[in-house]
């Protein structure tokens, strides 16, 4: 069995995600080898939960370590480009969590030169890596969810085309501190939450594009964002965990193709009763629905939930009482275990990943000119590349 070495650059929520789905990969042997995070202590006891043989004090002395073969990183999206291009120097494989790049300013800044800015790195960066042996690996889990492989299934199988494609991800909000500022992540609701739904939609697009010998890019996009919960005190914020600064709290962008078929991706961060992910296709003949989450493969009911404090149901479910619909299998439902067994399958074979900077960059560029949209409040078209 092809054993890979694996140097986590974080360790916090989506690290844990990340440690429990390399040990259900089927077909390789994923060793949680080290870890470094910005909090020494922190890296102990995430090693010590997780079973990391090495916990390292520095990111240098991580990266300096000839058994890793592969660098996660998976830190506030401000650092990642820098540290993809510290890991890849070093002869490293890198998979980058999402969104994979940024413009870390203040909210306020002009969000048509955020565009502009975000384009020209991704611009630099594919050319950094032209040449290059190291692969990069963009962790967009949502395209590896098993409800969206089936239905890449159905579009590769009938040829048709999707006419509407509709993707959400929303829930109450991030507790992170980072997830509050522009400067630190980029932007809010939309970077954070969408691009999940929005990459899973610009692939299945691709996909279908694929199918019919067809090229289709992203047009133009029409997007609106604001910050709902900016008028309500403290007193009714209620079961609502972000607490945003300068960052916004809901975003709708339409995108068009250049076929003129639509996609809507929707993401919020004021919205309670658990994680809401969904992606949705609609073609001439079908309609897919894909519950990622919630879905109803299983449900319980309790009147009393005192007692069920360590017991796992879904992420960001504000009580455990009622009617309730416990994620089951969440590793492999969310994409994450296929994620990392095709990452694995292109170290070993040479293969291409299903999510690589390519998708990474269409992501970054459609997310940017939503932003820009929002701004000027019109139609944002973009170029094709």
């Amino acid at each position: 069995m092809k054993q890979f070495r694996i140097g986590f650059i974080g360790g916090g929520f989506a690290a844990a995600l990340h440690a429990h789905a390399y040990k259900r990969v089927p077909g390789f042997e994923a060793i949680l080898y080290a870890v470094v995070s910005a909090d020494l202590e922190g890296s102990k006891a995430f090693a010590a939960v997780h079973g990391f043989e090495k916990v390292y004090a520095t990111v240098d002395q991580l990266l300096a370590d000839p058994s890793v073969d592969v660098i996660d990183i998976i830190v506030p999206p401000k650092d990642h480009v820098s540290l993809v291009r510290k890991a890849m120097d070093m002869g490293k494989h890198v998979i980058c969590e999402k969104p994979f790049n940024g413009y870390f300013g203040k909210g306020s800044d002009d969000k048509s030169l955020m565009y502009e800015k975000v384009c020209s790195e991704l611009d630099e960066f594919a050319s950094y890596l032209q040449g290059r042996k190291e692969q990069l690996f963009y962790a967009e889990n949502f395209i590896y969810a098993p409800a969206v492989v089936k239905i890449k299934e159905f579009l590769e199988t009938t040829g048709e085309k999707a006419l509407l494609l509709r993707g959400e991800e929303s829930h109450s909000g991030s507790h992170a501190p980072h997830a509050a500022l522009w400067e630190a992540n980029g932007g809010g609701s939309l970077i954070r939450q969408g691009c999940h739904p929005l990459s899973a939609l610009l692939y299945l697009k691709q996909v279908e594009a694929k199918s019919r010998n067809e090229e289709i890019w992203v047009s133009s996009v029409l997007c609106d964002s604001s910050l709902v919960t900016a008028q309500l005190p403290r007193s009714e914020k209620g079961s609502i965990l972000s607490k945003p600064v300068d960052v916004e709290d809901w975003a709708q962008t339409i995108i068009t193709f250049s076929d003129g078929t639509k996609a809507v991706v929707t993401s919020g961060d004021m919205i309670v009763g658990g994680v809401r992910n969904s992606v949705e296709a609609f073609t001439s003949n079908a309609c897919y629905v894909g519950n990622i989450a919630p879905n109803d493969s299983f449900v319980c009911y309790h009147t009393d939930d005192s007692k069920l404090g360590d017991v796992y149901f879904t992420e960001k479910v504000e009580t455990k009482k009622g009617w309730q619909q416990v994620f089951l299998c969440e590793e492999e439902m969310r994409g994450y275990v296929g994620e990392l067994e095709d990452f694995f399958i292109c170290l070993s074979t040479g293969k291409k990943p299903e999510s690589g900077f390519s998708l990474a960059d269409e992501t970054m560029r459609v997310l940017y000119a939503s932003y820009a949209s929002a701004e000027l409040g019109k139609r944002v078209f973009l170029e094709r590349k």
